[in-house]
């Protein structure tokens, strides 16, 4: 047993999306997010984005519930945060006194509810450990922004040690890796298969305007296939809206493949740490039907959730951080 006191804890925040705990949260839970201006900006007037996000949550509500009825009627995303987190906080417990948190941008627990519960166990210091690998505005960005917000709100004062981006962390990188040649060898040993990284996709003006997400995928791609060998397609994801998105999409990239003759594909969901509805809906159910009626195979990767050396290189990530900003001697 640790016996030492249990004063002054370092603070772990582990940011990321959230998910709908039922079906009948999928609808708030959709206008939380289409409320976020910094995803996209509905209308070139503030006080009307909540009233448009209202009305696309409402109609985007009926589809999006079949999906996750699919998957068991709710989003995972919670419950694998907070075992990642129990695992965090396990691997860091050697290092000192560490209290992980997690706070969910479009769902609960909020970035308000959980800060006052870090603040009633004492902690002042707070390592911001975002669960996106690649930056981008829309998902670090806007969690951060939140954050702020709530800091500067709190009774309590914080001091920051921020992790903005973790594209090629070496337990990051060799889990992915490791991932991948699982994948593989559950092909018959004498077939091709092509590795298809798929990513969240994001508008394209993002990119034009500066955002590094695209910049830090190809980074952790790159990474990726100097640790395997092996070259693959990227592909993007999960667009809606009538702006331009980053191409070719997932989609377009199966039909693709099976036009070149490809009967079978390993998708990596390259942008995505954690099983949620974009994984076990999207890509194993709607693209793997997609495939099959191409005539290919399509199988997935496993997301990285709470494995031992992705947790890992978070533990290495945090502890990095403690020293920069001198939190740990």
């Amino acid at each position: 047993m640790d016996a030492r006191p249990k004063t002054n804890p370092i603070g772990v925040l582990l940011l990321n999306m959230g998910g709908p705990e039922k079906l009948a949260d999928v609808e708030p839970f959709l206008f939380n997010l289409f409320a976020d201006r910094n995803i996209i900006r509905l209308s070139p007037f503030p006080f009307l984005q909540k009233f448009i996000a209202r009305r696309i949550a409402r109609k985007r509500a009926v589809k999006s519930r079949k999906s996750y009825e699919l998957i068991g009627g709710s989003s995972p995303l919670a419950r694998i945060t907070a075992d990642q987190g129990k695992s965090l906080a396990k691997q860091l417990s050697p290092h000192g006194y560490f209290l992980v948190g997690a706070a969910m941008r479009y769902w609960r627990p909020r970035v308000d509810e959980t800060l006052t519960k870090l603040a009633t166990h004492g902690v002042r210091r707070l390592v911001v450990l975002p669960l996106y690998p690649h930056y981008s505005k829309a998902t670090t960005g806007s969690s951060l922004n939140d954050l702020q917000r709530a800091v500067e709100e709190a009774k309590d004062p914080f001091e920051l040690a921020i992790i903005k981006a973790w594209p090629d962390q070496p337990d990051y990188i060799a889990t992915l890796a490791e991932t991948i040649r699982e994948g593989l060898s559950a092909f018959p040993p004498t077939e091709r298969v092509t590795v298809v990284y798929s990513a969240h996709s994001l508008p394209v003006s993002f990119i034009v305007e500066g955002d590094p997400y695209l910049d830090h995928i190809s980074r952790t791609i790159a990474a990726v296939e100097r640790e395997t060998g092996i070259t693959g397609k990227l592909c993007f994801q999960s667009r809606s809206g009538p702006v331009r998105w980053l191409t070719p999409s997932t989609p377009e990239m199966i039909r693709e493949l099976a036009g070149q003759g490809v009967k079978n594909i390993l998708m990596v969901p390259i942008s995505f740490v954690s099983d949620h509805v974009e994984t076990l809906y999207e890509i194993d159910i709607q693209y793997r039907e997609l495939a099959a009626t191409h005539g290919v195979r399509l199988w997935r990767t496993a997301a990285l959730n709470a494995h031992p050396r992705f947790i890992a290189g978070l533990t290495s990530l945090v502890l990095d951080a403690c020293r920069r900003h001198h939190f740990l001697r």
